[in-house]
């Protein structure tokens, strides 16, 4: 019997995807593959937006909570656990829903990406010490003379990202873009791809700052400073350069410096406050902007409006067309 494609439900942060994804699955046995690369870490729960217990309870969730801050989790590894899991589900009669806004992950899974070398302690610090002396921007500008591809899609202060594609070239001696298989490939898996794209940006903007003023109140710094009380966690690992978390770190540190274990939180004024969820917020902007290039780049992809009172109805009926399911 030959099994209806998965189906990947992608879109910027704040668009959408959960609830979405929990709509259908009140109407389809659905169990939902995190395609998210924030929401693997373990203890790193309300900058994440992570679902809540009772919507894990409600429908199976797949690829949250299953790393350490300190562990990292490559677009290759997703991309073998993601296979796996949708074989299973699939097996117990079930559909794969997969979730999230992680692109790369998901063009790991659909086109496929060869394995990259692995992180380098040693070129990494070396990279770092480089930044300090020259600046991100140089260091950007030395990644444009042997990988153009990769610069012209990065910031030039896209720390995280210039940091690693310069740790490509140096371990392996091709560029990070050589990795990544061309979307004219045959596809690995047939994933039918749906897609949550605003019309209005300025309704994204208010759902993401909403949503950030939300974090906050729910605990953010408090479970960033306990975060940054474990000695083997630092501001440069992938866990902790997580939207969010990163620009909460770095004024935690510059306030406070790294706390103690088990020292309280310090006070914060009202300005200060501001100034950090401001911060997130333009970061999150970014990645929100960085992620609708991504998606306009995927020509098979079928979108729907997020900001349209139509959406509920346009959603359900794309997946009745690809699932055949009353």
């Amino acid at each position: 019997m030959n099994q209806p494609p998965p189906i990947a439900l992608a879109g910027p942060t704040a668009s959408g995807k959960t609830a979405a994804a929990l709509a259908l699955a009140e109407r389809w046995p659905v169990e939902i593959i995190s395609v998210d690369s924030a929401l693997v870490y373990r203890g790193m729960d309300v900058g994440t937006a992570k679902p809540s217990a009772g919507e894990r309870a409600a429908v199976p969730h797949h690829l949250i909570d299953i790393r350490d801050p300190m562990a990292p989790y490559s677009a290759a590894e997703f991309a073998r656990d993601a296979l796996a899991l949708i074989e299973q589900i699939q097996q117990r009669g079930r559909r794969p829903l997969l979730v999230g806004g992680t692109m790369l992950y998901l063009k790991a899974l659909i086109v496929g990406i060869d394995d990259m070398p692995a992180a380098t302690p040693q070129v990494r610090e070396d990279i770092a010490t480089r930044a300090r002396a020259q600046g991100w921007p140089a260091l950007h500008a030395q990644l444009a003379r042997i990988d153009p591809k990769t610069a012209q899609r990065l910031a030039p202060g896209d720390s995280q990202r210039i940091a690693r594609a310069l740790e490509v070239w140096q371990v392996s001696g091709r560029p990070l873009s050589s990795f990544h298989r061309s979307s004219a490939a045959t596809s690995r898996l047939p994933v039918v791809v749906l897609t949550l794209e605003p019309q209005d940006r300025t309704w994204l903007h208010q759902r993401i700052a909403q949503r950030y003023a939300q974090m906050m109140a729910q605990g953010l710094m408090e479970e960033v400073w306990a975060l940054m009380q474990r000695p083997d966690l630092h501001a440069d690992l992938p866990s902790m350069r997580c939207v969010g978390y990163r620009q909460c770190w770095q004024a935690l540190e510059q306030l406070a410096g790294r706390p103690a274990p088990g020292a309280a939180l310090p006070p914060l004024n009202a300005a200060q406050e501001h100034s950090i969820m401001q911060a997130g917020i333009a970061a999150t902007r970014q990645l929100a902007k960085r992620q609708m290039t991504w998606l306009r780049s995927m020509d098979e992809r079928r979108s729907l409006v997020c900001d349209h009172p139509g959406l509920p109805a346009a959603l359900l009926s794309q997946v009745q067309s690809i699932w055949g399911m009353p």
